[in-house]
């Protein structure tokens, strides 16, 4: 599988399609999805509905291919590649309203220090990568919702996510290597994780923080 990956990202033309690493935080960053146990995640029934319905995205969005990805207690890492034979890495390929940037010479765990945005979005062009983690978070929502009432899952207070999403461009096959490394490394770092409430102290120069 790794090999094959590997392959995939020395293939990709990366002046035609678009890869971005993907965060996605709960509301409240409340532990909704399962926990952490040895260095590994176990979702619970919700955190299965969350990772499902990633997996069938690309049935609704067929520009869309999935690569690395990490659920964790209360929130979701992903690398996903958009295929549409036209730049979206170039500068004059705007993103969407809702989306936070992160900087290629920022740390990959910044997106936890980044405050929320106030801008109201105005949609997403179809098929774009805003578009997509629109569909995924109004789909779980749902689908939670739907669980909350039937199975007695555990309740969010307003909303299931945050409004707001944290999009990095990935720009060549080191970086997407590095990312892929960082995202693996997720659960057994949830201890030392800004995301985890009873985390001990957090050293920025930390390997896994990348």
């Amino acid at each position: 599988m790794i090999k094959s990956a590997q392959k995939r990202r020395r293939s990709l033309h990366y002046s035609r399609e678009g890869v971005y690493f993907l965060t996605v935080c709960t509301q409240n960053r409340e532990y909704l999805f399962g926990e952490i146990v040895d260095g590994s995640m176990h979702p619970n029934a919700s955190g299965e509905m969350v990772l499902l319905t990633w997996e069938e995205l690309p049935r609704r969005f067929p520009v869309l291919e999935l690569d690395a990805r990490v659920l964790m207690p209360n929130h979701f890492h992903a690398i996903a590649v958009i295929r549409r034979g036209e730049s979206c890495i170039r500068p004059s390929c705007a993103p969407p309203d809702n989306f936070i940037s992160l900087d290629r010479d920022r740390r990959l765990g910044d997106h936890k220090d980044r405050p929320y945005g106030k801008i109201r979005p105005q949609g997403t062009a179809a098929g774009s990568i805003g578009r997509i983690v629109q569909a995924f978070k109004s789909m779980t929502t749902h689908q939670y919702l739907r669980g909350i009432r039937e199975y007695g899952w555990q309740p969010f207070p307003g909303k299931l996510w945050q409004r707001n999403y944290y999009e990095r461009i990935v720009r060549d096959e080191e970086e997407w290597q590095r990312i892929s490394e960082y995202i693996a490394a997720n659960p057994i770092n949830w201890a030392l994780d800004r995301e985890n409430r009873e985390a001990g102290k957090i050293r920025a120069d930390e390997p896994w923080q990348v």
